[in-house]
């Protein structure tokens, strides 16, 4: 008995992307199981191999949407006041973007070379990147000063998001990020 061929279907994969992402940030990218997943998707493990080629593929589609679903919030955010105010600004969107955790996980993956993850955090990390520089030429700094702050800052909000489970004090939180607005700010 033959089985039906099913056709690659792009929007199914989109979908299953968009859906596998929100799987991933409720129970993180370190660990996945490609059967869990399916359950939660309505669909069988061979069926995500099937539309995504591999599980390697899989992941680096959910890096992708969370990347895009980040820079979509930095996009969102009205221009700010000046250099000071971005950095603030940037950071109440990282510190409630849910997505950050996924690329922590990946970036830590990638640091040992591990594909994927490292050819996809270094693509999402240059979007990122131009997000950011984006936000501070909206709010009216200069492009060069920009792309110096965004590293700085990109920076800077990888170590704090690295503390974010750990740090109870938020108010010494609140300081270093407002420490890092004014040390940016003295780019300038």
């Amino acid at each position: 008995m033959e089985e039906a061929v099913i056709a690659k279907d792009p929007q199914r994969r989109a979908t299953w992307a968009e859906a596998a992402t929100d799987y991933v940030l409720s129970h993180g990218l370190i660990g996945l199981s490609l059967r869990p997943l399916a359950a939660e998707l309505g669909t069988s493990d061979r069926m995500l191999l099937y539309h995504f080629g591999s599980k390697d593929e899989l992941v680096a589609d959910v890096l992708r949407v969370s990347n895009d679903r980040s820079i979509a919030e930095v996009t969102a955010l009205a221009p700010s006041p000046g250099l000071r105010d971005a950095v603030v600004d940037l950071w109440k969107v990282m510190e409630g973007d849910r997505c950050s955790r996924i690329y922590v996980e990946a970036a830590a993956l990638g640091l040992f070379g591990s594909e994927p993850y490292a050819s996809v955090v270094r693509e999402a990390n240059a979007l990122w990147i131009g997000s950011l520089v984006g936000h501070l030429v909206r709010s009216g700094v200069e492009r060069h000063l920009a792309e110096r702050a965004a590293k700085v800052v990109d920076a800077a909000f990888m170590g704090f998001q690295l503390d974010l489970p750990l740090d109870v004090d938020t108010s010494a939180r609140a300081r270093a990020v407002a420490d890092l607005a004014e040390a940016v700010s003295a780019l300038a």
